[in-house]
């Protein structure tokens, strides 16, 4: 059984017991998360899409961390300009594991 989720402008293709990280979420670590932006449940030959989404399709996770990912340095370059800017980014994240998917 899986499910796909929309969640942090993203979609992402899950099953129970899987961790992933997705676009940081508000609560605190070892708290529960219902995602209900369920877009699709797949069981089997038993196939539910919404349109867009599922009505009573909830997904189940608990949170496990919270981080920032790698730093990405951006470089904006002109030649023969006298241009240079160089800046920075950390993307911060929070990984969660699916408990349960319910239809």
């Amino acid at each position: 059984m899986y499910a796909v989720i929309a969640t942090g402008g993203k979609q992402y293709r899950v099953t129970e017991g899987e961790t992933l990280k997705v676009e940081k979420l508000a609560g605190e670590e070892g708290s529960e998360v219902e995602l209900d932006q369920v877009l699709m449940i797949a069981d089997g030959d038993n196939i539910q899409v919404g349109t867009p989404a599922l009505d009573k399709g909830t997904v189940t996770a608990t949170i496990k961390s919270h981080g920032r990912a790698k730093k990405v340095d951006i470089v904006k370059f002109h030649r023969r300009k006298h241009h240079r800017k160089q800046m920075g980014h950390r993307q911060s994240y929070t990984e969660i594991e699916v408990t349960k998917i319910t239809a």
